[in-house]
């Protein structure tokens, strides 16, 4: 089996940091019903000179310089997400750019929403397999305060802007990893195109996707446990999508599990779509808590709707 390893990592978060207390002076609403709610406290919002691929660049870059390869390594550059500035170029198009990526590589966007990052990390390990090369770049990165409609006070003090970048390694080394990826058409959340004028803004009924989210998060947990022969308890970190800490916190109780294992930082940043997971990873990666052969556990959920789960080993 070919299977993945993550070697390094990277972030950018936008120059804007904007407060619960700065949202109630735009919408009815306050700090209380935000953080009880949601266990969101601040987010980060593009400034005019900041986008997804602005933001994609710089977390790539990190990620790159880290990882101690030059950019002809990269066998392919992935990038989700689904608040690109423009329809053409493509994000992935602008890193590899940025980067100077080689030209006879793939450069792609793909758009799965909260579950973006690991529908770009199984295409990335698709094209490493039958394309040739070893090593990956994958981005998710989104500029979700473009998308809202800032009257709503329903979405718009949920979601943030930001940039993760990882770079996977392609073995045959037999380390741990699966992959699983789903779908479920469904109208429960919705964002307009990419011109964004005249286009509808991010529309969003809470209740079905909290209960959606509460049934996928085990299930793809469960799923790539079995397909690794490993158990809950062998799992250094569980990452799952940042979207409320009242859907990982039920998860958790349902599931009877250590919540210390389940990595947090919607409070920082809000639900930032598909850059949630990496930058959630890359942040265990700066503070030191991920270390070398520890084993990681990557849970999407989202709209679409979709869902995937991952296991990796950090090397």
């Amino acid at each position: 089996m070919n299977a993945l390893r993550l070697i390094a990592t990277g972030g950018a978060l936008p120059g804007r940091t904007v407060t619960n207390e700065e949202l109630s002076h735009m919408v009815d609403t306050s700090d209380e019903w935000i953080t009880t709610r949601t266990g969101i406290r601040t987010r980060h919002w593009c400034t005019a000179e900041e986008n997804a691929a602005t933001l994609a660049i710089a977390a790539a870059k990190q990620a790159l310089e880290r990882s101690g390869l030059a950019p002809a390594d990269i066998g392919c550059c992935i990038c989700a997400t689904l608040s690109a500035p423009d329809a053409t170029p493509s994000v992935a198009c602008r890193v590899q750019a940025a980067l100077a990526l080689p030209e006879n590589r793939p450069a792609l966007d793909v758009n799965a929403a909260c579950s973006g990052f690991l529908y770009g990390t199984a295409v990335a390990r698709g094209l490493l397999a039958t394309m040739g090369g070893r090593y990956a770049l994958v981005v998710g990165c989104e500029a979700l305060s473009r998308l809202m409609d800032p009257a709503d006070r329903s979405t718009c003090v949920l979601f943030g802007d930001g940039a993760g970048a990882a770079i996977f390694e392609l073995t045959a080394d037999p380390v741990p990893f699966a992959a699983v990826l789903g779908a479920r058409g469904s109208a429960v959340l919705h964002a307009g195109g990419p011109s964004r004028t005249g286009s509808a803004p991010i529309t969003m009924d809470g209740k079905a996707v909290f209960r959606f989210a509460v049934d996928a998060l085990p299930q793809c947990l469960h799923a790539v446990l079995e397909e690794t022969g490993r158990t809950l308890d062998e799992v250094d970190w569980v990452v799952c999508h940042q979207a409320n800490s009242r859907i990982i916190d039920h998860c958790v109780r349902a599931l009877k599990a250590d919540p210390a294992k389940f990595y947090k930082n919607m409070e920082r940043h809000g639900n930032t779509s598909a850059a949630s997971i990496p930058v959630a990873l890359n942040e265990l990666a700066e503070s030191g808590r991920l270390q070398p052969g520890q084993l990681l556990a990557c849970i999407g959920f989202g709209g679409g709707l979709t869902w995937g789960g991952m296991i990796v080993e950090y090397k």
